[in-house]
């Protein structure tokens, strides 16, 4: 079966991913520089990786078997996809900025 997201399943899935990327934001912490960067990458790994999921992984399902599908978009495997991504975005964003604080500071050697 040929899948073709249409608009409003394209509108859908940028929210969501908006919502995950705002959300890795404020777990990410570290002031709003950080948070900003943490918010724009978790956006943009959520679009992709659910694009990749509902096209891509369960586009050879039918619409009865995927429910709920907004206009192509297999929502319950996109938020299921979305959240492991922002996960891993904020425990590598965390890693990063723990490993730069940690080399940016010397130790007193007494």
């Amino acid at each position: 079966m040929q899948w073709d997201l249409g608009l409003q399943g394209l509108a859908v899935l940028g929210a969501m991913s908006l919502g995950f990327g705002v959300v890795a934001g404020l777990l990410v912490g570290k002031g709003w520089v950080h948070r900003l960067w943490a918010t724009a990458i978790g956006t943009v790994a959520c679009f992709g990786v659910g694009l990749l999921t509902s096209e891509w992984l369960f586009g050879w399902a039918t619409e009865e078997e995927l429910q709920p599908n907004v206009d192509g978009l297999s929502r319950d495997e996109v938020l299921l996809s979305s959240l492991f991504t922002t996960a891993a975005v904020v425990l590598v964003m965390r890693y990063l900025a723990h490993r730069r604080t940690s080399h940016a500071s010397p130790t007193a050697v007494g």
